[in-house]
């Protein structure tokens, strides 16, 4: 068995540092995976600090980083071929990442730059973790996946309450209705 903590999208300057959740989820997995867009190469090394760190660079990451990372990454874990890019897609669709999985030879493809979590079985398993500092539409997440006898599976976990302002409106309006039940 191989536990994976995939994530993307964090975004962090110069002095910012990894989100607690983050730093524990990290340090227990086998493999740390991110899919772009670390921004600062001070959160590429604290990530890479915690274990084993697959990378790939994002369109905001910096000049250092777009030279140190590659574009796109596919490793191998228990026979399982789980490929790694920052977008997979300009649509709002997943086709697109769906042929990038199958461009790139790979049963799940791990990607970022839509800061929206999203785990789609198809021909291919497309896993987005989601943003853990800027997300659009959700809590700030990661994804954890297993794989398990030549299998993946893999479930978002939020690690934060969520950061859009709609969603702090709906969860306070929420919190109000269930407390005048």
């Amino acid at each position: 068995m191989t536990r994976i903590v995939a994530l993307s999208d964090t975004h962090l300057m110069e002095d910012d540092r990894l989100p607690k959740a983050v730093v524990a989820l990290a340090s227990k997995a086998d493999i740390i995976l991110h899919a772009g867009d670390f921004v600062s190469v001070q959160a590429y090394s604290a990530l890479k600090d915690l274990g084993r760190l697959v990378a790939v660079r994002g369109n905001s990451d910096s000049p250092q980083l777009k030279r140190l990372l590659p574009k796109r990454e596919v490793i191998d874990v228990e026979g399982v071929k789980i490929g790694l890019v920052h977008m997979a897609s300009h649509g709002s669709d997943l086709v697109g990442a769906e042929m990038m999985a199958r461009e790139m030879n790979c049963e799940v493809l791990v990607f970022g730059h839509i800061h929206r979590p999203l785990i789609e079985k198809g021909r291919k398993l497309l896993i987005c973790p989601g943003s853990t500092s800027q997300p659009r539409m959700s809590a700030p997440s990661v994804a954890e996946l297993m794989v398990i006898d030549g299998t993946v599976q893999g479930r978002i976990v939020p690690i934060g309450s969520p950061a859009c302002n709609y969603l702090k409106y709906a969860e306070k309006l929420g919190r109000e209705e269930s407390e005048e039940r």
